[in-house]
């Protein structure tokens, strides 16, 4: 699977351990920065990361700031993306299952160290539920194409 990635400064360990170990499980990996822990604005790699997805350059996204939050709202900034904070394993799945989430958010802060590796397999191996979840994801893309 190819994966766009992206981190702020505060994300950026996490975003190394992740993309080292996709990587090494033969996923396609593109990278969108930040490469340091010098200070950044999560924006700037969130919507890279998110448009990366749209225009179908990656099948996924998963991006990392401190608290998850402000990926999260730049991401879901961008028309289509569905991006989701996951704090554990069932999040991550839920995420994907019920609202057919394209991009993966984690916290740098808030996200355990130990459960990084099972909150990202979950988020890539689930697949989207449909029936009564497809209704609510209909919803959200006209609101989008409406306004």
């Amino acid at each position: 699977m190819k994966i766009a990635i992206g981190s702020d400064h505060k994300g950026f360990a996490y975003k190394s351990l992740i993309k080292s170990r996709l990587v090494e499980q033969g996923h396609e990996v593109a990278d969108f920065g930040t490469d340091s822990e010098e200070s950044a604005d999560f924006a700037d790699f969130a919507f890279k990361t998110a448009q990366a997805v749209i225009e179908k350059k990656a099948e996924r996204g998963i991006l990392i700031c401190w608290t998850g939050n402000g990926m999260a709202i730049a991401a879901n900034k961008v028309r289509g993306i569905r991006a989701g904070l996951a704090l554990n394993p069932e999040m991550a799945e839920l995420t994907r299952a019920h609202n057919d989430a394209n991009v993966l958010v984690l916290s740098g802060k808030y996200t355990p160290r130990e459960q990084i590796n099972d909150i990202v397999d979950k988020f890539l191996s689930t697949k989207f539920e449909g029936g009564r979840h497809q209704r609510r994801i209909e919803k959200i893309k006209k609101y989008e194409n409406d306004n």
